[in-house]
């Protein structure tokens, strides 16, 4: 259903128009339309009932992407961060600005899965109220990142050592809110 991908890009073209080029807002829009075109029925119902802030929350992480995968799901996608993350630390412990940089900088800019994000959150999580959290996460992981690539990048190593533990805090909340603990089973006796 591509007009419910429109419908979103209609609430929140004010977003990209102001911090994009033409180019690039369309190329979101594309892309929006090809992700909405990929859900089922029942998630495009969820997202189209989500409100005009929560659609332009979505569209503004979107928009500070420019790494996409037509084949990569989250979970491969986590795994990446995962090993930026790493290297980031392993950059910062070794007292190596560039590894920790350019590491962070991938980190901030990870790869959006095939489908986008929503498929992957679960169904009970497509409400305003559940995804409102995805702004203070975005900004403690992704914001936290840049910020410790400008300053790894000054050779403010001190500086950048003070940043991973509040990367690694949005990564632990993001996960404690839509993921749980990998491996648990609900139909284990406790």
């Amino acid at each position: 259903m591509l007009s419910m991908g429109a419908a979103l890009l209609l609430v929140t073209g004010s977003v990209t128009a102001g911090k994009a080029s033409s180019e690039d807002a369309s190329r979101v829009r594309q892309l929006m339309q090809q992700q909405a075109g990929m859900m089922t029925p029942e998630l495009q119902a969820k997202v189209k009932d989500l409100s005009p802030d929560t659609k332009r929350l979505l569209m503004q992480i979107l928009s500070s992407h420019d790494r996409y995968s037509d084949r990569v799901t989250l979970r491969q996608v986590m795994h990446e961060v995962l090993s930026d993350y790493q290297s980031m630390v392993a950059g910062v412990m070794t007292d190596n600005p560039e590894q920790a940089a350019d590491s962070a900088i991938r980190i901030a800019n990870h790869r959006i899965p095939v489908g986008g994000l929503l498929p992957y959150l679960g169904i009970e999580n497509i409400n305003d109220e559940r995804l409102a959290v995805l702004e203070s996460f975005n900004d403690s992981v992704e914001g936290n990142a840049r910020k410790l690539a400008a300053v790894a990048g000054k050779g403010d190593m001190t500086a950048a050592s003070r940043l991973v533990g509040d990367i690694a805090a949005g990564c632990v909340g993001c996960h404690a809110v839509f993921r749980g603990q990998p491996g648990v089973s609900a139909y284990l006796k406790k």
